[in-house]
């Protein structure tokens, strides 16, 4: 007894897919935009003047090189202590590795005195 098998034939067109173009926020990548802070801070300092897109995007890039380079190092010492939560005492060891001695001092003190700012209010 012979068996008629039939194969299942369709035809599958080429069908395209339909791509919808994702507006990608600049998080997404993984870097911030800081121009507003940084507007903020220089009209402080000196009011009457201004600051030209390309050193805006300089700042940007020096500032978002910075984060990640202290942020890469207090992951680093968090490995090295085997612990699993980040902790104030990462950063701060990270800010004293990364950046030269004065500044690093300025940056820890400026650094505590707004975390208590923000505890306090």
């Amino acid at each position: 007894m012979a068996r008629n098998i039939t194969k299942n034939k369709r035809r599958r067109g080429h069908q395209k897919a339909i791509y919808r173009k994702k507006s990608r926020s600049s998080t997404e990548s993984g870097h911030r935009n800081y121009s507003l802070y940084i507007n903020r801070v220089l009209k402080e300092v000196v009011p009457q003047k201004g600051i030209s897109s390309h050193t805006m995007d300089v700042l940007n890039t020096m500032i978002n090189d910075m984060f990640e380079r202290i942020s890469t190092e207090a992951c680093n010492l968090m490995c090295y202590r085997k612990r699993c939560t980040l902790t104030p005492e990462d950063i701060q060891k990270a800010v004293y590795l990364v950046l030269p001695e004065k500044l690093a001092k300025y940056a820890v003190a400026f650094g505590n005195e707004a975390v208590q700012r923000y505890v306090r209010s």
